[in-house]
């Protein structure tokens, strides 16, 4: 279905006049406010600057245009020329991105994102799913590391999860469920009440988050757990809007959704380690786990990147074969990051 979007793209691109611009329209389910934003809006002035102003965004925030969990048919049926998808919504249709989800030890935000990135670029198997979907990938955010901030209570070790009433994120929840946790569905919004109130004991998230909610006032401790990160969540493209790009726009958006990883990197970076400041600040108990405690964490966890590579399977892809390479430009951006420090700091 072409949409009033896509057909102004191509009146668009198709007007000869030197002043013509190209005006794109990017759906986003998100507030205008935070590092992801932040990043998003470096992306679309990057690609304003990269195209020399001949191509601008036109950004549509706080679901203005379609809600998260209907993003990605929305930007496939033309509703936005573009727009962020979140992987978790939409588990058949991006299996592939998914790999960022799964519980494997790689709980630094930016080597997620590059790692991500270069496999969503390298894979003709995905790229050739996303186009049967009329998707084309752009660029990649990330929630960052997953941790946990608990109320009275305290995780120095996985026996310590057995009995707790726990939030949990995506199989990182499974992971606690199979070492005894009380699983209570609750959003991350809701979380604060919960562990206020008792609902809840303990609550899986991400440092930033913690902070931006507040909930460093009702928690008594919060685990750093060095495990992983929930990634597959970026910019996508409606496949007939991208392919009446010139290709040098093409080739321009894509340079801007590399850096894009960039930004967000050091933005989300610096956001998380001020929020675990406050949280020492208000006299929350800061806890390392220990790379043991960890390691049995990724164990357990395997069973679900184990199933991830089965879902792939059903839908053609060779789950081992990506998981394979994943781990190894997880370990390519890792030592770059150690050999050269992050981009920003270079």
């Amino acid at each position: 279905m072409k949409s009033f979007a896509i057909a102004a793209t191509a009146l668009c691109l198709a007007a000869t006049s030197a002043a013509a611009q190209t005006t794109l329209i990017l759906g986003e389910a998100g507030p205008n406010r935070g590092a992801r934003a932040a990043a998003l809006q470096s992306f679309v002035d990057d690609v304003e600057a990269r195209t020399d102003g001949d191509v601008s965004i036109d950004v549509q925030w706080g679901g203005a245009l379609f809600k998260a969990n209907a993003a990605a048919g929305s930007i496939a049926d033309g509703v936005a020329d573009l727009g962020t998808v979140i992987g978790v919504y939409f588990p058949q249709e991006m299996v592939g991105y998914g790999i960022a989800d799964l519980p494997l030890q790689n709980a630094d935000a930016w080597v997620g994102m590059r790692a991500t990135d270069a496999l969503m670029r390298s894979s003709d198997a995905i790229q050739a799913s996303l186009a049967d979907q009329n998707l084309v990938y752009l660029g990649t955010f990330t929630t960052s590391a997953v941790n946990i901030g608990c109320k009275d209570a305290a995780i120095r070790s996985v026996d310590d999860i057995d009995g707790l009433k726990v939030r949990g994120v995506g199989a990182y929840g499974d992971t606690f469920r199979d070492y005894g946790a009380n699983m209570v569905a609750m959003s991350i919004y809701d979380a604060y009440q919960g562990l206020d109130t008792g609902l809840l004991d303990c609550s899986q998230g991400y440092s930033y988050a913690v902070a931006a909610l507040k909930q460093q006032e009702v928690i008594t401790s919060y685990t750093l757990l060095d495990w992983g990160q929930v990634g597959a969540l970026g910019i996508f493209m409606n496949k007939d809007a991208y392919d009446a790009l010139d290709p040098a726009v093409q080739t321009a958006m894509g340079e801007a959704g590399i850096a894009m990883a960039d930004t967000l990197g050091e933005l989300i970076t610096a956001d998380n380690e001020r929020a675990v400041q406050t949280m020492r600040d208000t006299g929350v108990e800061i806890i390392e786990l220990d790379a043991a405690e960890r390691d049995k964490l990724v164990e357990q966890g395997a069973q679900y990147v184990d199933a991830w590579v089965e879902r792939a399977g059903q839908v053609g892809l060779d789950g081992a074969a990506l998981l394979e390479e994943y781990r190894g430009l997880l370990a390519q951006y890792a030592a770059e990051r150690d050999d050269q420090g992050y981009p920003w700091d270079r």
